[in-house]
């Protein structure tokens, strides 16, 4: 697998900024709008399954349920800005992700933060 297929976040310039921060040097916080959160179960397919009980007996990275819960953060992220921008946010600070195994059948991804609109100073 490329680099490509590990990463995520955004683009150099989004409409909509996500940070892990409490605030944006050079902008101020004019409005806040809220928690927003984007959120995505995705269960494992056989394969994935059957191959990662044998790479567990012998060692080493999981790549395809790695590259699952890639796409899977991708996805609850997605989500979340799109909530945001519905909402007239520009930016959400405090961006979090959450994952928790959902009732033995596959995992749950909730992206979160605090849509809020930002204005330079």
């Amino acid at each position: 697998m490329s680099i490509e297929e590990y990463g995520g976040g955004q683009g150099p310039e989004p409409d909509v900024l996500v940070v892990t921060t409490n605030d944006v040097p050079g902008h101020r916080v004019q409005s806040v709008l809220g928690e927003v959160f984007g959120l995505t179960v995705r269960s494992r397919h056989l394969g994935s399954q059957i191959g990662a009980g044998l790479k567990s007996m012998i060692g080493g990275e999981l790549k395809g349920l790695t590259k699952t819960l890639v796409q899977t953060r991708n996805q609850a992220m997605e989500r979340l800005v799109e909530q945001a921008r519905a909402r007239g946010a520009n930016a959400v600070l405090m961006f979090r992700f959450d994952v928790t195994e959902a009732a033995d059948v596959g995992t749950e991804v909730c992206a979160y933060g605090t849509a809020v609109v930002l204005a330079r100073e």
